[in-house]
């Protein structure tokens, strides 16, 4: 046997296998930068997360595309397909609704995309991989450097107390009314020193300032201490 031919046909093979591999690793480079992004926003879902996911995601569409070609009428899409609806029950991890505001949503939305950049990847789509995952980069950024698209509700914690008086807790709550922030509970705590401390869930409108509505809170007479 001719085994120059043998050697050949091995390094045909590991330059096909290292090329699956540099796909592999340029998708989880790509999901790290996409990871970097909701990192720096302080995002549940971060670095590793994102790079693994398209690692994992660049993984199962290599396999599925050519880890069955010996079996004769195989369905190259069929594994890589489950990575649609798969990535659906990770991103619902991220996900949460409180006092009526959802968070997580846009971290989820971009751990399916990254996923969809991975298996661009995987199957060898290089330049329609490279370019969402910057698409998916650039456009977070802008929406947060944007005034117009940043301003979103917030939920936030106001701890009070406030001079014991008849009537006191509604006046905080109809001071709140009025300057548009929008009260999902309050805990009372009495004490012996004629106090009462508050505890406000609050949520506030988009662009709303804080620092102004902690001066005019101090300002009121029935206000002993405040703090967020």
């Amino acid at each position: 046997m001719d085994t120059s031919f043998v050697n050949q046909i091995d390094m045909q093979y590991i330059m096909v296998q290292l090329e699956y591999l540099f796909r592999i690793i340029l998708a989880c480079f790509l999901g790290l930068l996409i990871g970097n992004e909701r990192k720096n926003r302080n995002k549940s879902a971060g670095v590793r997360t994102h790079a693994i996911v398209a690692l994992g995601s660049a993984l199962i569409m290599v396999v599925s595309k050519y880890g069955f070609a010996d079996i004769p009428d195989y369905d190259a899409a069929r594994v890589a397909a489950q990575v649609v609806s798969g990535i659906g029950f990770l991103g619902a991890g991220v996900i949460f609704v409180r006092n009526n505001l959802v968070n997580g949503l846009t971290t989820a939305a971009g751990i399916w995309a990254t996923a969809g950049v991975g298996l661009a990847l995987g199957a060898g789509l290089y330049i329609i991989g490279i370019s969402c995952a910057v698409l998916i980069i650039v456009m977070q950024m802008l929406m947060h450097s944007i005034s117009y698209f940043a301003k979103v509700p917030s939920l936030g914690l106001l701890k009070l107390t406030i001079v014991q008086r008849p009537g006191a807790i509604k006046e905080m709550e109809k001071f709140l009314s009025d300057e548009k922030v929008d009260v999902a509970s309050v805990k009372v705590h009495k004490n012996k020193k004629e106090e009462i401390k508050l505890e406000f869930e609050v949520v506030y409108p988009p662009g709303f300032d804080r620092v102004k509505l902690l001066a005019k809170l101090a300002e009121e007479d029935c206000v002993v201490t405040i703090s967020e």
